[in-house]
């Protein structure tokens, strides 16, 4: 007989889900809405009826069971140590949805998630120890070590966009520290340095034409605009000191980058390489630095996968 998983990836807005094969094939995927009313009490009941009515095109003996990534600290056990975003306090999203579905179900992080899909599927395919670097609104990380997701005590492991890397900074990170990673390599930090930048003097530039976001600092920088190219230095500066300090904890094999500012492509690593070329201990320097390829789709990957792995 043949046999299923499904991956769910609980976003703010959206629910994502994906019906696959054990081999890895996406089957089928979806979407509902995320309603966070009510502390999101619907949350989990409403993944259960769309699976269940999903179920309904198939065997329910042929279903192994249920992965979901969900934003928050996610601890081994499958219990969720808050969810700002959802509504949700502390509990188990892996006994909760038990119960709904009377089936096996695995819960973690959603970066952690998405980096096993990655890792599975995706731009670390073939590698074992990596981390998975998103670089979108802040900056998100997943851990592998030997195939499993790194999670730490409460399963805050892998969050490497709150690295302190600057003294004196005077703007808050969004955690409430100051100085974080998250602050310079985001979306929102790219654009961020760029506007410091431009403020700092009145040298010409293409970002004094328009809005100044991430996608118009790269583009300016693929033109060959000298500030935009000082902006993309000092972002290479803190990814590449930023990523060097991970290796030396756990010396990976890869680092796979993501999230919306990885479209910029190939370009980010020849700003980000030398930074961590000059900063990293010798024994960790033949790393490889892959682009993340699952794009939105992630997160339901590395949902199945940890099921397939329970």
């Amino acid at each position: 007989m043949k046999k299923y998983v499904f991956g769910v990836d609980i976003g703010g807005t959206t629910v994502k889900l994906g019906l696959f094969d054990v081999e890895g094939n996406v089957l089928d995927k979806w979407e509902i809405p995320t309603r966070t009313e009510n502390d999101g009490c619907n949350i989990l009941p409403d993944i259960a009826e769309s699976i269940q009515e999903k179920m309904k095109q198939i065997d329910d003996d042929a279903v192994i069971g249920v992965g979901v990534g969900a934003p928050g600290p996610v601890d081994g056990d499958g219990v969720i140590h808050r969810a700002v975003n959802l509504g949700w306090g502390t509990f188990s999203v892996k006994e909760t949805l038990e119960e709904l579905l009377h089936m096996p179900v695995m819960a973690g992080n959603d970066a952690n998630v998405a980096a096993l899909g990655e890792m599975w599927m995706g731009g670390g395919r073939g590698y074992k120890d990596l981390v998975v670097v998103t670089l979108g609104t802040g900056v998100g990380g997943g851990i592998i070590i030997g195939g499993k997701v790194l999670t730490g005590s409460t399963g805050s492991g892998g969050e490497i966009g709150h690295i302190h890397l600057q003294d004196g900074e005077p703007e808050a990170c969004g955690c409430g520290n100051h100085g974080c990673l998250e602050q310079y390599a985001s979306a929102t930090g790219i654009t961020r340095l760029a506007n410091r930048r431009l403020a700092a003097d009145d040298k010409a530039s293409a970002l004094r034409e328009g809005d100044v976001t991430a996608k118009a600092v790269w583009d300016a920088v693929k033109a060959g605009d000298e500030l935009a190219i000082e902006v993309a230095e000092q972002f290479g500066a803190y990814l590449g000191k930023g990523l060097s300090v991970i290796a030396g904890v756990m010396n990976p094999e890869a680092f796979v980058i993501g999230g919306g500012v990885s479209k910029a492509g190939e370009i980010l690593m020849d700003y980000l390489k030398p930074y961590y070329d000059a900063n990293v201990f010798h024994g960790c320097k033949d790393v490889k630095f892959k682009l993340a390829t699952l794009g939105n789709d992630a997160g339901i990957y590395g949902a199945a996968k940890l099921i397939l792995d329970k």
